[in-house]
């Protein structure tokens, strides 16, 4: 599954976005940031948790989408 940015948790403070190790997070015209889950790896292959959690200040911030079937490695 990919992960997701819960848009009313998000502060806009960056950290998540250099992090992303296949640049799936971007800003979004309103300043917060979005994840492209066709992008979103949840860091497999790269690290032992994704980035995103890792490194958000806000819990329950970037989630898991459900809406997205678990990323398979090749």
């Amino acid at each position: 599954m990919a992960y997701k940015i819960v848009k009313d948790n998000c502060t806009g403070c960056s950290a998540c976005e250099p992090e992303c190790p296949n640049e799936a997070i971007s800003e979004s015209k309103d300043g917060l940031f979005i994840i492209d889950p066709a992008k979103c790896t949840e860091c497999i292959g790269h690290h032992d948790q994704p980035q995103c959690v890792a490194v958000c200040p806000i819990e329950e911030t970037c989630v898991i989408d459900d809406n997205y079937p678990r990323y398979q490695a090749a």
